[in-house]
């Protein structure tokens, strides 16, 4: 990075770590707020700050978490007792600021647009996706490893979805000698299961074939077992939801029925932070060149 330039790091969780460390290392300037419980690098270019106001007032670069918002107001805050209000953000915000957040959506459209503030959601660029898909993998085996009394060798697994995640997830499994089968809808995703030696199931098919797995494994954001596949789901079968919200299950079902149902959120944040922050500040930087900023 060669010019100094100053950052904004508004709540988030224990990802915003190794970024604000990185900025430091390469001579910017930080102000944080909302991260007082988290342990923060000693630096002469870091300011803690009290209030919303003195944290982005001098930046020119606002980074907020990922996921942006813990409900329909709030900054994501987990690790500081603070309540953050989205739009007390931008009515502070100047528009020649950079407003960086991660699972943008509507609302935080809206209000860019009202406030005149121009934002870019860091989590939907492609080198992101593809390089969280790691320590989602890795989350996803250490939750199965922990939570059955048998190995992945030899388990019988199904994936359902064949995106990033499923992709690695499904080549993965198979590498740690699962048996290894993948649902999908569109063809061409089928196409690459057989490409891949995955055996492949259409969507359509699920309710012929879920009565027959050890391990499910979820990477869909969509309803793909209700209750009446959950019903066919065998109560020793462990369910993990990789899916981020509202999720692929129907939670309350997989509750009354007495499945065991894991919905593993966030997981790049909770089993590496380290690698996850890294991974959100090269995409960050790798947005400021392509603006023009040469961090």
């Amino acid at each position: 990075m060669n010019p100094i330039l100053s950052f904004a790091f508004i709540g988030g969780d224990l990802r915003q770590i190794p970024v604000i460390e990185q900025f430091l290392a390469s001579g910017h300037e930080v102000m944080v707020f909302g991260l007082e419980q988290a342990s923060l690098p000693a630096s002469s270019l870091l300011k803690i700050c009290s209030s919303l106001s003195d944290a982005i007032n001098d930046a020119k670069v606002v980074v907020l978490p990922l996921p942006y918002r813990s409900d329909e107001n709030h900054i994501h805050t987990p690790l500081s007792e603070a309540q953050i209000p989205i739009q007390e953000l931008f009515s502070l915000m100047k528009p020649a600021q950079l407003l960086f957040a991660g699972r943008t959506d509507g609302y935080l459209k809206a209000l860019s647009e009202l406030y005149g503030v121009r934002f870019w959601d860091y989590s939907t660029r492609e080198e992101m996706a593809i390089l969280n898909a790691i320590p989602t993998v890795e989350g996803a085996l250490a939750i199965a490893m922990a939570e059955t009394p048998h190995t992945i060798h030899q388990s019988r697994c199904l994936v359902l979805g064949y995106g990033r995640i499923g992709k690695l997830l499904a080549h993965t499994l198979k590498a740690l000698g699962a048996n290894v089968c993948a649902a999908a809808r569109k063809p061409k995703d089928l196409a690459w299961m057989v490409a891949d030696s995955i055996f492949p199931i259409p969507f359509k098919g699920l309710g012929d074939a879920v009565g027959d797995f050890d391990i499910i494994f979820n990477t869909v954001p969509d309803m793909v077992l209700p209750a009446s596949l959950l019903a066919k789901v065998p109560d020793r079968c462990l369910v993990i939801d990789l899916a981020s919200k509202p999720g692929g299950v129907d939670f309350e079902a997989a509750r009354r029925m007495g499945k065991k149902v894991i919905w593993a959120l966030s997981l790049p944040g909770k089993v590496a932070p380290e690698t996850a922050g890294i991974i959100i500040k090269d995409t960050i930087v790798n947005i400021l060149e392509e603006l023009g900023v040469s961090p």
